[in-house]
């Protein structure tokens, strides 16, 4: 870009090459026209030289913006259909189990190995439960 001049052609293998998003790739051929370069990409044939290349690439913008608001308004969606409900993961143990888990720990007659086969829990997930337990 910084030795580009008008008249100039810049060009790439794709268009992907050229910016991380569509949106820049816009930003980008509008700053290249407002300096006079010209910007041919060889994969997908657009050459913004002529007024045909000009009107695909718009048409691709055009596409990707409507792309983009539709997903916007999906998230938006699930995230008004999930208002209220609680996420993550469900609890491997119920209250009662963790309670018990805590209770074999604290009694120092198991091995924590041993309560952890037990209870079918890993090691940080029976530790997280007597520090959660602690803090009552």
């Amino acid at each position: 870009m910084q030795y580009a001049r008008a008249s100039d052609t810049i060009v790439v293998w794709r268009l992907d090459r050229l910016s991380r998003s569509l949106k820049d790739q816009i930003e980008m051929v509008i700053l290249l026209e407002s300096k006079e370069i010209d910007l041919k990409s060889l994969k997908e044939a657009i050459d913004t030289s002529s007024n045909s290349g000009k009107i695909v690439f718009h048409i691709f913008g055009a596409l990707a913006e409507f792309e983009r608001n539709l997903i916007r308004e999906r998230t938006q969606a699930g995230l008004l259909a999930a208002r209220g409900r609680k996420g993550g993961r469900p609890k491997s143990l119920s209250k009662d189990k963790q309670a018990l888990a805590v209770k074999l720990y604290d009694e120092k007659v198991h091995m924590v190995d041993q309560i952890c086969e037990m209870m079918g829990i890993s090691k940080p997930t029976l530790y997280k439960y007597i520090e959660s337990s602690e803090g009552k």
